[in-house]
């Protein structure tokens, strides 16, 4: 499956040479360790079958993709880093595919099941641009009409609480973070990190202007997805929502 809008290959996101750098070595850290976990509980939540079609939006190297497809779903990954989709593809079950996109420019049409849009950051580092209404536009176009969505978000009260005030920009909800990410290789460079951060009505009022009727928001960390309300202490909204049907 090729996306007719592919991202232009003349202009980079700032992500880009942060994932090149990292490569491989994303997949130690300790956030990408529950994968089958997290599975789990979108299987059960997004009443997921075998045969049933799966958009990844913000696949990185297909963690979550692989692993859905391992279980029986056609599964079809975009990321926005060459080396994370090389990653995805290079260990890819059958069932699973990818290819480099901007997520702001996916042209999908009514073509899939489910839609998730996961992990430490993927939606943020997408929207600390301004981006959200587009990225989420295009998320729900993808889907037949009742098709579900799952999109986990950074919690704006858990970055106001724990973060640094002057790393977090009140006006735009946006987390600004300089820290230290090491290469396959263990080279270390330091790199700027821009998330955008949410509160769960401003998710819900985000994701109705698009058709797409939220279930439920819950707290969750990497690893521990669940039912729990949502509240100030997780590090991350889980939100669950369906495509309308009109």
């Amino acid at each position: 499956m090729t996306n007719a809008a592919e991202a232009s290959p003349d202009h980079q996101h700032w992500f880009e040479p942060v994932a090149e750098h990292l490569g491989e070595a994303y997949l130690r850290y300790s956030f990408t360790k529950g994968t089958r976990q997290e599975v789990d509980h979108l299987v059960t939540v997004l009443d997921l079958r075998p045969g049933q079609r799966v958009l990844d939006v913000g696949c990185g190297p297909g963690r979550h993709s692989n692993e859905l497809a391992r279980r029986g779903m056609i599964v079809h990954g975009i990321d926005i880093s060459r080396p994370f989709i090389a990653i995805a593809q290079r260990d890819a079950p059958a069932g699973a595919t990818f290819e480099r996109l901007d997520a702001r420019l996916m042209t999908f049409e009514g073509e899939f099941d489910a839609v998730v849009c996961l992990c430490q950051g993927a939606f943020g580092l997408m929207t600390a641009s301004g981006e959200d209404a587009q990225v989420v536009a295009a998320i729900a176009r993808a889907l037949r009409p009742r098709g579900r969505v799952a999109l986990s978000a950074f919690n704006a009260y858990f970055a106001v609480k724990y973060h640094d005030a002057a790393s977090f920009d009140a006006d735009r909800g946006i987390s600004h973070e300089v820290t230290e990410v090491r290469s396959g290789a263990g080279e270390a460079r330091q790199v700027d990190l821009w998330t955008g951060c949410y509160t769960p009505r401003e998710l819900r009022l985000l994701l109705d202007r698009h058709q797409l009727e939220v279930d439920s928001v819950s707290s969750v960390e990497p690893g521990r997805y669940g039912v729990e309300p949502a509240t100030t202490e997780s590090p991350e909204y889980l939100v669950l929502a369906t495509r309308r049907a009109g």
